[in-house]
Formats: C-alpha cells, structure tokens, sequence
C-alpha cells in the first residue's frame, strides 16, 4: 500500500510548525545531518546505536520531522535487532508503505504518511497479535513520555 503525501501542517524537531512538504534545502535547516540521511535519503542508522533501541519509558513515538504520531510505546517490543521495533502503529494511517527493491532485495519501506519521513521497514516475523515487526531508526522518532 502507498499513501499519498497531503500537503499539510508540521511541527518541526525545533517546535515550530510549518506547512509540508518542504524542500530540502529547509529539511537540512531543521534537521541534523543524520536525521536528513536518514528521514530525507532514505538512510539506515547503525544497529544499537540509536537513542530508543534499547528505551523503555512509557509515551508516544512521534516523527522527529513533523510531529506525526507513529508508534506508541505500549507496542515496542526487543527484537534482538538493535532497531526500536513495533508490532502495530499507534493509527494505520499515520505510517504508510512501499515497495523498496534494494540492496539486492525486496523489503517493504515505512514512510511517516504526513511529510513523507522514511522510517525504517516492516516484517512478518514480529509477535501477535499483529505478526508484524516495525523496524524503525530512531534517529527518525522522538518520544513523547506520558507523566507518572
């Protein structure tokens, strides 16, 4: 399945919004050079190198380029992979999918549907009740932490 990208309003990693899309010439204002890899060129982070793989607080998983609630906490999962992993997203139609043909395979991709982020890729070897697994960078979340 592949979401369209509406143009939409965002909030930015410095808290301000913004209307989407945005050139990338704004993104690399606004983003670090690892995050617009990543989000922007479709990169990959280094296995249990990011900030949430290994994260247990409680909260919501946004997308760090434009505020769009992706995951919540509650469906995070260790995978073993080194990669923040869940089995469901917080509103399908918050993260959308596309074919990605490469690196000599076929993998399914996981885009933020708002502003387009590439997150990570998703699976069919996670737990129930899904089966899925939501190989996510964390370079390409923020956390929002529920109070105590």
């Amino acid at each position: 399945m592949t979401t369209n990208l509406p143009s939409s309003e965002g909030v930015l990693p410095d808290g301000t919004r913004t209307s989407l899309p945005m050139t990338d010439e704004r993104w690399r204002d606004v983003l670090t050079p690892e995050q617009f890899h990543v989000c922007r060129e479709h990169g990959t982070e280094r296995a249990f190198t990011g900030e949430y793989w290994n994260a247990k607080s409680s909260g919501m998983y946004q997308c760090v380029c434009c505020g769009n609630e992706l995951f919540d906490a509650a469906t995070k999962f260790d995978s073993g992979t080194g990669w923040p992993s869940f089995y469901e997203p917080a509103t399908p139609q918050n993260v959308g999918t596309r074919d990605d043909r490469g690196w000599f395979t076929r993998r399914t991709e996981v885009h933020c549907s708002k502003c387009g982020a590439h997150l990570g890729h998703v699976f069919d070897d996670g737990p129930q009740p899904t089966g899925l697994r939501y190989c996510i960078n964390s370079v390409a979340l923020r956390l929002v932490e529920r109070e105590r």
